[in-house]
């Protein structure tokens, strides 16, 4: 009797190599075991990038952030990343979006190795947060490894589409902010 024995690929990279920017390929980030590879691939790259204060937060209660930086402005920001074969939805927004006032940063973005859902899209653009999908990665990798960093940096530093440019031209506007009346009369109720 013969036993075939069928293991996983082993990932590319392990946790005590250091990842080489250089080297990565988009086709490596979609083999990446889990997303600390890829979290440790986007801090080498900002490194690489030259913001030299760029760190990684801890593993477990990072509250929302991945990676931290300050851009060319001397802005602080922080990164969520999210290397899915599955289009990202909105909680990446909603966790990214509340760790910026424990970060003390005033920026946010998503990387992401895929698209957004519309959700997600949506919320990012009431709230600023940039959104990196594949496309904008792929080209990022593509110009990293041309050694043209500003123009990394430019998409990078880019700013987020907001869909209203402030909360006045907001409230302002057609759009119907959804109600729950039966919460409302709850509430009145209880008083």
């Amino acid at each position: 009797m013969v036993l075939f024995i069928l293991s996983k690929k082993k990932p590319q990279y392990s946790h005590n190599e250091v990842i080489d920017p250089l080297k990565i390929t988009m086709k490596d980030i979609d083999q990446m075991a889990d997303g600390s590879e890829f979290e440790e691939y986007l801090y080498r790259l900002f490194l690489a990038l030259g913001y030299k204060d760029a760190y990684k937060t801890q593993g477990s209660r990072d509250f929302g952030a991945d990676l931290v930086f300050t851009d060319r402005e001397g802005v602080r920001n922080v990164i969520q990343a999210k290397r899915y074969s599955y289009p990202v939805g909105l909680g990446a927004v909603q966790e990214l979006y509340s760790s910026m006032r424990y970060y003390r940063a005033k920026k946010s973005m998503v990387i992401a190795s895929n698209v957004y859902t519309a959700a997600c899209d949506e919320l990012a653009g009431y709230n600023g947060v940039k959104l990196h999908s594949r496309n904008d990665l792929i080209e990022i990798i593509d110009l990293f490894k041309m050694g043209q960093i500003d123009k990394v940096k430019d998409i990078i530093e880019g700013d987020p589409h907001w869909k209203y440019d402030s909360w006045d031209n907001y409230m302002n506007s057609n759009k119907v902010i959804k109600k729950d009346f039966k919460a409302e009369k709850r509430l009145l109720a209880k008083k």
